[in-house]
């Protein structure tokens, strides 16, 4: 069910551009001899972060570590945290003040970035290795991300299956500590893992969804290899797999639930109002606390319903929006019959996407991404959809995966929106864009500051309405629906996690003010629940990318062009807000100077 069997060819119609980073021409020049010990720097502790994270390097397609597991004992992440604070000492030794501009910003960040992760290990959220969207129980997805190609491709996730036994002593091992220190998720979002581990307890190995790479064998491994490959998995999944997940089972249901609380919100976690606010800055890249995020999502909230009510009155509705919400969420001429026609419909709204890009994008990427569905073990308590970015050679195309069970409850509407977010020119565009830039280290090419990537996203759902893909009325309140969602979440987030706002108080508020189906709002609230502050990222920077483009528009009059502000926005890299900002006040005022 996950093959990819669909990929957009449309864009190998554009021509492609990388542009360098912005404003070369006042490049500081830095000292060589420095600016060579930073970026070896950076290499090797790339390169340490691949080896410890081996799952991380295959899905970049760094094969070199594919045999095995991350190694989760205590000890080892004790060990990787006393790194991280050598790494610090050293990496402050060198002498930034001789470096160029380029490498005083990479110097920045990676400093940033070794802080706080020094900063977040005294909150031991590593004593939570599973949730009900991430953990052990999912460990199989790797097979989505690894190429299959060679017999040494096969016998190495062999190694991994015999491996496997020792990955879940860990994680148990680690959750038992949890139960020790007071940090365990609530039993609510808890209560979804139990059949996520069924689904791994076969009677027939070759059902293990960790057995499908031996279903299809690639078409360059010898008949001979084939067999001895296949019973060597079978044997594997036979005497390691299963019985771990027999084990989990067992720990999870007779200790773990019976020890998780009832009530939500980190805030009963050990240093939980200080957990909470250092996850709100890093997620953000900002200083706002808790409380100023709470607000400006009541604000926001307090806009969209009004832009909701104005279109719910071009269509004719008399009803309340409640009432409105109710017939979006039921009437059958918003949804699909099946799976299948839900996908087919999908795919022919990436397809008319691709060809409005050039209207507001100047450089697009040269990867391709298709759309597949969301695996069926997780796709009842996961979200509408998400997407996975591609290999970093290029092996593997970036993912748009989407939500097919219970169709009845995925409406047409919201199915625009959706796909300017996940895949263009959302996601994949920003991030394959990244991938492909030339001069920057890995740890920023392949970087992550989720306030930038899904501001990014959410921005990218309002440029449906510069493309023209909002074309009715519905269309256009799924876009204000999406909005909402986000503007919810602030409020909702801080409310369970800050404020001790129980389950249902946020599932109410979301019910209140936005038509999305009440089952997906449901899983989005677990979702906040199970990663505390994450969800605030998305409105920060959608915030933050409106208000510099507001900017350059009024600085810039005739002078401004959005095609090139969004070069702008997204050539070097995915980068802190505030970093974001100081790069497009440069362009403004590059764009302000010059002739044209």
């Amino acid at each position: 069910m996950h093959r990819f069997t669909y990929f957009i060819a449309v864009l190998a119609s554009f021509t492609f551009q990388i542009a360098p980073l912005l404003n070369a021409q006042h490049e500081k020049l830095g000292d060589a001899a420095t600016s060579k010990t930073l970026h070896a720097f950076f290499e090797a502790e790339w390169d340490y972060q691949m080896e410890q994270n081996p799952t991380q390097a295959s899905s970049l397609g760094d094969r070199r570590w594919n045999d095995r597991w991350r190694d989760d004992s205590l000890d080892a992440i004790r060990k990787r945290h006393e790194h991280t604070r050598d790494a610090l000492v050293r990496f402050n030794k060198i002498d930034r003040a001789k470096l160029s501009s380029a490498d005083q910003l990479n110097y920045d960040l990676f400093k940033k970035d070794l802080e706080e992760d020094i900063e977040e290990f005294k909150f031991q959220m590593y004593l939570l290795p599973i949730n009900q969207r991430d953990g052990l129980q999912t460990a199989d997805e790797q097979t989505e991300r690894l190429r299959f190609e060679t017999v040494k491709d096969y016998e190495d996730w062999i190694a991994r299956l015999r491996a496997f036994p020792t990955a879940m002593e860990q994680g148990i091992a680690l959750m038992r500590e949890g139960v020790k220190a007071k940090i365990v998720w609530p039993k609510i979002v808890l209560e979804r893992v139990p059949a996520q581990i069924d689904k791994q307890i076969v009677a027939n190995p070759e059902e293990s969804p960790f057995y499908k790479p031996f279903k299809n064998f690639h078409r360059d491994i010898p008949l001979a290899d084939r067999d001895r490959l296949s019973k060597a998995a079978h044997e594997a999944i036979t005497s390691a797999i299963i019985p771990s997940f027999q084990k989990l089972k067992t720990f999870f249901g007779n200790e773990y639930l019976k020890v998780a609380p009832a009530p939500v919100g980190v805030w009963q976690m050990p240093q939980g109002a200080e957990l909470y606010a250092f996850l709100t800055r890093r997620f953000t890249t900002t200083k706002l606390t808790p409380q100023e995020i709470h607000d400006k999502g009541l604000s926001e909230v307090k806009r969209l319903r009004a832009e909701m009510e104005a279109i719910m009155g071009k269509v004719g509705f008399k009803g309340t929006l409640q009432e409105f919400f109710t017939k979006l969420r039921t009437d059958p001429q918003f949804f699909y019959k099946t799976p299948e026609e839900l996908l087919d419909a999908y795919r022919a709204i990436s397809k008319r996407i691709d060809p409005n890009l050039v209207k507001v994008l100047k450089t697009l990427p040269r990867m391709p991404y298709g759309v597949t569905p969301i695996p069926d073990k997780i796709a009842p308590d996961t979200t509408t959809a998400y997407y996975s970015r591609p290999a970093a050679d290029g092996s593997r195309a970036g993912q748009y995966y989407v939500n097919l069970y219970k169709p009845e409850t995925r409406p047409k509407w919201e199915m625009m929106a959706l796909s300017l977010h996940e895949a263009v020119p959302g996601h994949h565009l920003q991030i394959a864009l990244a991938q492909e830039l030339g001069e920057i280290p890995k740890f920023r090419r392949f970087g992550f500051y989720t306030a930038f990537s899904e501001g990014w996203g959410l921005y990218s759902e309002s440029l449906g309405e510069d493309m023209g893909l909002y074309d009715d009325p519905y269309s256009k309140f799924g876009q204000l629906t999406y909005e909402m969602w986000r503007a919810v979440r602030l409020v909702v987030d801080t409310g369970m996690h800050q404020m001790k706002w129980d389950r249902q108080r946020a599932i109410n508020f979301f019910l209140e003010n936005a038509p999305k189906s009440e089952n997906d709002i449901v899983n989005e609230i677990d979702r906040y629940i199970s990663m505390p502050g994450q969800a605030l990222a998305y409105k920060i920077g959608e915030l933050k990318i409106k208000e510099l483009r507001e900017r350059a528009r009024q600085v810039l009059g005739d002078k401004f062009d959005i095609r090139e502000f969004h070069d702008a926005v997204l050539l070097s890299g995915a980068v802190p807000l505030d970093i974001l900002e100081r790069n497009i006040d440069a362009w403004i005022a590059e764009k302000k100077a010059s002739k044209t």
